[in-house]
């Protein structure tokens, strides 16, 4: 007796709420989150500069995450909910 063996199931579906965004930058701290790959961090920095530049957000201010790996630890999250009101998140290669 041959048993056959589906492997295909269904994709599990979860809700996502996103975070409220701002109707404007202006004025606001803008946290740039990259994730040490390979520029990253320059993209990042060229992002950050059109948002203080073009949008007048009042600063732009660079997080390492440890790697590409893993969420941004608990050290960045704290610093970010103290010290700024937006993130941008990025990565490289």
């Amino acid at each position: 007796m041959i048993e056959l063996l589906d492997p295909t199931l269904e994709a599990a579906t979860q809700p996502i709420a996103y975070a409220a965004r701002p109707s404007r930058l202006e004025g606001k701290r803008v946290a740039l989150i990259e994730n040490t790959k390979f520029n990253s961090d320059k993209l990042l920095l060229k992002i950050g500069d059109i948002l203080v530049k073009e949008y007048g957000a009042a600063s732009a201010r660079m997080f390492r995450k440890h790697n590409a790996s893993v969420p941004a630890h608990a050290e960045i999250i704290e610093e970010i909910q103290k010290t700024c009101d937006v993130v941008v998140a990025g990565v490289g290669d």
